[in-house]
């Protein structure tokens, strides 16, 4: 065990099934394990309430989640901020898939035939709002 524990949670990267309840807790707040089971169930197939549990269990200990025990349920919440999380995994997204061009990323995805003409629009108005800073 290490005496010096690094700050890692900005370069925390959760796996796929973290980042479901990581999304739940994010979306609704604290929240107790059952309500994280209800609501990963109503997304996908069939989750066994033991193994989110465990989950959760394990994501506290990696210091993704906080653990308020004051009362009969305990009720966790999400110690990662949304915003550094879905940066990070952007950001190697962009380096693995586009060479760390933001432009080609940009270009694959106006390129691609599930941007509506309404997304093209408020793409152009936040470029504006680039433009004019």
């Amino acid at each position: 065990m290490s005496l010096f524990k690094k700050d890692t949670n900005s370069e925390m990267v959760p796996t796929k099934t973290e980042m479901d309840v990581l999304q739940v807790l994010w979306q609704y707040g604290p929240s107790t394990v059952r309500f994280v089971h209800d609501k990963l169930n109503e997304q996908k197939e069939a989750v066994i309430y033991t193994s989110t549990l465990k989950l959760m269990q394990v994501m506290k200990e990696k210091g993704m989640l906080a653990r308020d025990e004051s009362s009969m349920k305990h009720v966790y919440s999400a110690i990662l901020q949304e915003e550094k999380v879905k940066g990070n995994l952007l950001g190697r997204f962009v380096d693995s898939m586009y060479n760390g061009s933001p432009s080609n990323l940009m270009m694959a995805l106006l390129g691609n035939d599930k941007t509506s003409a309404e997304e093209l629009e408020k793409i152009k108005e936040l470029l504006k709002q680039v433009d004019s800073k």
